[in-house]
């Protein structure tokens, strides 16, 4: 008997694969969604905060706010929430004036204004300059030191003209930080590329089981000794299902709310497996934009992939590999000994950049095999870069089979971009 793989994309058939070679189809668990808005659920979070008395309470002594928000990488609600908590800001006496909104956008590009629009809402996009972290240009961070382990704390000179900061975002599985959310939206995303690559390469001297899915973990301590120490005050994070619908909100003290968030991440994104397998599928759904954010379907995909087994890579990459950091394709995904001795010799000096080879060369070079099905990259780029290629998912599988043996086991992994296996579980 055989059994249709579909997947989330225009332009990706399908496969088929005996279903006595599949032993499972992993996707986010089913959660009970709350029948409110989203609204009402984001409201009723600001008034209730986590680790705090008040936001009222919170706000004394606070004249100029600045709100950092996620960006189109990133699925959360932002349209609904930003007008909420502004709303919130001037029922306690913050004016207009006094509250200034920021693209938390990492080291990824900027957005568009029809971008803006879209994520944010014309409301808001009207009403604010949404202003934008520009992390190439050394001329807009300013030094805070740094923290007790040596990461250097750069960040966007326009925080220091604010006393009060709110971080808006979403909560999921990650790689570098064992979750998204929290304080990671000033560490990285208001932050110079030296103190995010400083984080990012302290990760990669970790297996991604060793930080993906994890609370506390030495990366998550850096990132939020830098977010407290920058005057990140409050945040509201969102965990959404696998279908984007948010399941529930966590506001209040960067650190107390969020660990509380990350546990209702685990109910949605933590997947039982019984056992890992030879040939793991996976999409990167919602992270599709390019391979930079695609990666995420490999990292979690590592967590169900047997040593020595194959991983096939299902992605459209519209924006090809990554415009910010072109120099993946020359360089490639390499072993961790390989990058660290480029680093050491000055051939590679972002350390993000370096992280992320790191990565993904640990899954498709260390511990088994990448297979890359994905319209926006062609051959060519694709075996540069450590992959190999296949046109369609049904010529990638009777590769991966071809690799392994006609026995091989095969899971499929849905929402690769935010799932998170567990063995197990």
């Amino acid at each position: 008997m055989k059994k249709e793989i579909k997947f989330p994309y225009d332009g990706i058939s399908p496969a088929t694969i005996s279903a006595d070679r599949l032993v499972g189809i992993i996707e986010p668990n089913k959660v009970s969604i709350n029948k409110r808005s989203i609204g009402d659920i984001v409201r009723e979070s600001i008034r209730h905060p986590i680790g705090l008395t008040s936001l009222n309470d919170s706000l004394q002594g606070a004249e100029k706010i600045l709100i950092l928000i996620d960006d189109y990488t990133r699925t959360t609600p932002i349209d609904v929430i930003l007008p909420i908590i502004i709303d919130e800001l001037e029922k306690y006496g913050i004016v207009k004036e006094n509250i200034k909104v920021m693209v938390a956008s990492g080291t990824h590009r900027i957005m568009t204004k029809e971008e803006k629009i879209l994520k944010y809402g014309k409301k808001i996009t009207d009403r604010f300059d949404v202003l934008d972290h520009l992390w190439f240009e050394d001329s807009k961070l300013v030094n805070l030191g740094s923290t007790n382990q040596g990461t250097e704390i750069w960040i966007n000179k326009i925080l220091t003209k604010f006393n009060y900061i709110i971080g808006i975002g979403h909560i999921v599985p990650h790689r570098v930080s064992g979750f998204s959310g929290g304080a990671k939206i000033v560490q990285p995303g208001v932050c110079g590329n030296i103190t995010t690559g400083q984080t990012h390469w302290l990760s990669a001297l970790y297996d991604g089981e060793e930080i993906m899915g994890k609370i506390d973990n030495p990366i998550r301590h850096e990132i939020n000794t830098v977010g407290l120490k920058t005057g990140l005050k409050f945040i509201i994070n969102t965990v959404q299902d696998g279908r984007g619908i948010v399941y529930k909100c966590f506001c209040g003290e960067p650190v107390k709310a969020f660990e509380e968030g990350c546990k209702a991440a685990k109910e949605v994104f933590g997947v039982s497996i019984s056992e890992q397998a030879d040939i793991v599928i996976s999409d990167s759904y919602p992270a599709d934009v390019n391979l930079w954010q695609a990666a995420k379907g490999i990292y979690s995909a590592d967590l169900a992939l047997k040593k020595g087994g194959s991983l096939i890579l299902v992605t459209p990459c519209p924006e090809g590999v990554s415009d910010e950091h072109p120099e993946i394709v020359d360089i490639g995904y390499q072993s961790y000994e390989e990058i660290k001795r480029k680093v050491d010799d000055g051939m590679i000096k972002d350390l993000t950049l370096a992280a992320h080879l790191v990565h993904v060369g640990r899954v498709i070079r260390d511990k088994g095999k990448g297979i890359l099905v994905s319209p926006g990259i062609d051959k060519e780029t694709t075996e540069k870069l450590g992959f190999y290629w296949a046109q369609n998912v049904q010529d990638a599988l009777e590769l991966a089979f071809s690799m392994q043996n006609s026995n091989a086991s095969v899971i499929v992994s849905r929402n690769g971009g935010e799932i998170m296996p567990v063995v197990g579980k």
